[in-house]
């Protein structure tokens, strides 16, 4: 039996189905920790497999693959060095789990399977995994460690299960997703099973960009005390050492490990959308990516996202002016593109308009200009930024806010083309907070230049498509302070009309808005991918009927 034990928290960044890769980076966080004296290394849930796997997971071949790959780290486990404690699948007896394996002197010497299984939101854990049974605490070195598994903490059935039957540390592998304010919850939530259970919980989260989902790392400790003892950074992998004393009745004290101070609020969502994009970028393997530059606010804000994610070399925008372009809207988008130092091409969509418009002319006679002719405008420049991609390779990336793709405020295969939006769960309003942060901030391994990169004149001028002379957003949408009130309501709180209309709205405006938001489901089923931001994100966090009678109060 110890008194001292020395554990190394892994947040790394796996990638999905890299199974030899996500091994590498497992060796090399263990070399680290070995180098720091740790005597054990927590890693975050499924780090071997990458997080969350879905269906991927089902396939026989990638179940051995994880075994083998398992039965490789357990091996080197045997040079006296760090055991680990690693996520990963574990097929066992026929039945699959989600598990966490103790890798000690070469061998596996324990697993411990995820009893709690998620089954809302983004997860369908139950869909590929069996619950495991009530957990004992593993044993290393005389000391009983408790791992539930990232759910198995969210009530207080496991992890009292643990302490019942010996536990004296828990240790905690997520697989815990980005969202606005998550990590307070987190935080609190690990409190709280502090109190009932009077041990102390090591928190190791996952890192990266997963698809729509990005993970925030952030990693901590909370003593048996309740407090605060150890917090590592967000937004990037970490190995750190946090040192543990057990000082007889009064159990285990973590008496060192680092305190990170984190972002939250605005910069917490910009360093979302920058790994969010540069882990679907180059996870992907695209050389770099394509955004058309109109002037507006939302391309010029997913440019600087892209420079800071990737770098000025691997942007490239393109501006694609139609008869209704502005002045103002060409030299906004040139003095973006100049800000950033980015790659700026400037393609005119006037011939494929005449080029539709004398094709269209017989079957459009007798009809006047609506819709169908805007429409025009943006599925034109939608083929010409999908040509450049499939000729150059780089990947194109929307630029549509939360708002839009609320109310259906978008063109299906024109402004919505694209392999990625970074905007995609966020409101425009925030989109403005988003573009003054960014003007006099920068994150801290952001690749773009400090300093103003988005004119002033885009940040105050009324937002337009630009698609018929005089248009403004206002003349289809309400104001979007109104808008993304009313949005937030019916889409993360689920709230009725006269709760809404309590908070100042009218009937007949919350009304409209809610039809637009149920009649655009078709659209957003088609739509791109991006980063998830809040609680309920447009796709698999809200899944709603395309084919749908019931619009709503009338």
């Amino acid at each position: 039996m110890t008194d001292k034990l020395e554990i190394a928290i892994a947040q790394i960044d796996p990638t999905m189905g890299d199974v030899a890769g996500n091994l590498e980076r497992i060796r090399r966080a263990r070399a680290e920790a070995k180098a720091l004296g740790a005597d054990l290394v927590v890693f975050s849930e499924l780090v071997l497999s990458g997080y969350p796997p879905e269906d991927l997971v089902l396939k026989p071949a990638f179940q051995e693959s994880c075994r083998q790959g398992i039965e490789t780290l357990a091996a080197a486990t045997g040079d006296g060095g760090p055991a680990m404690i690693v996520g990963s699948p574990w097929l066992e007896a026929g039945l699959l789990y989600n598990a966490a394996l103790l890798l000690e002197g070469g061998k596996v010497a324990a697993t411990r399977y995820k009893v709690d299984l998620p089954n809302y939101g983004v997860f369908d854990e139950k869909r590929v995994f069996q619950p495991g049974p009530m957990p004992g605490p593993m044993n290393f070195r005389g000391v009983r460690l408790g791992v539930p598994i990232c759910e198995d903490i969210w009530s207080p059935t496991v992890v009292e299960c643990l302490q019942e039957t010996g536990a004296e540390i828990i240790l905690v592998p997520n697989g815990s997703p980005f969202e606005t304010d998550k990590q307070d919850q987190r935080i609190q939530l690990a409190v709280a099973r502090v109190v009932e259970t009077g041990l102390p919980i090591v928190y190791v989260n996952q890192v990266g960009g997963q698809d729509e989902l990005v993970f925030d790392g952030a990693s901590f400790v909370v003593g048996a005390d309740r407090r605060l003892v150890a917090q590592l950074p967000a937004w990037r992998e970490d190995v750190a050492l946090t040192s543990w004393r057990r000082s007889g009745n009064a159990g285990w004290t973590c008496v060192a490990g680092p305190m990170a101070k984190n972002p939250e609020g605005l910069p917490a969502i910009y360093h979302a959308m920058v790994l969010g994009l540069r882990d679907y970028v180059n996870k992907n393997r695209f050389p770099g990516v394509l955004i058309g530059l109109s002037g507006g606010i939302d391309s010029a804000i997913t440019a600087a996202v892209a420079v800071d994610a990737l770098g000025a070399e691997r942007v490239r925008c393109v501006m694609m002016p139609s008869p209704y372009t502005s002045r103002a809207s060409l030299d906004d988008a040139a003095g973006v593109a100049n800000a950033l130092a980015i790659r700026y091409d400037t393609i005119s969509i006037e011939p494929a308009m005449a080029a539709f418009g004398a094709m269209l002319k017989d079957s459009f006679a007798g009809t006047t200009a609506n819709e169908a002719e805007e429409n025009i405008q943006a599925r034109a420049r939608g083929v010409a930024l999908m040509a450049l991609s499939n000729k150059f390779g780089h990947m194109v990336v929307s630029t549509g806010n939360k708002s839009e793709m609320s109310v259906g405020y978008a063109t299906l295969y024109g402004d919505m083309c694209g392999g990625f939006n970074v905007l995609k769960d966020i409101y425009k309003t925030t989109v403005f907070a988003l573009s003054r942060w960014r003007n006099e901030n920068r994150t801290e391994d952001g690749l773009g230049p400090a300093g103003r990169v988005i004119p002033e004149n885009i940040l105050v001028k009324p937002p337009t498509a630009e698609l018929k002379a005089n248009q403004t957003d206002q003349d289809t949408l309400p104001p979007y302070d109104k808008l993304d009130d009313i949005l937030s309501g019916l889409v993360e709180g689920e709230q009725t009309v006269e709760e809404i209309m309590a908070r100042g709205h009218d009937r007949a405006t919350v009304n409209r808005v809610w039809r637009m938001l149920e009649t655009a489901e078709y659209k957003r089923r088609q739509a791109p991918p991006g980063v998830k931001i809040t609680r309920r994100s447009f796709g698999r966090d809200r899944r709603y009927p395309i084919t749908n009678a019931y619009k709503g109060p009338a």
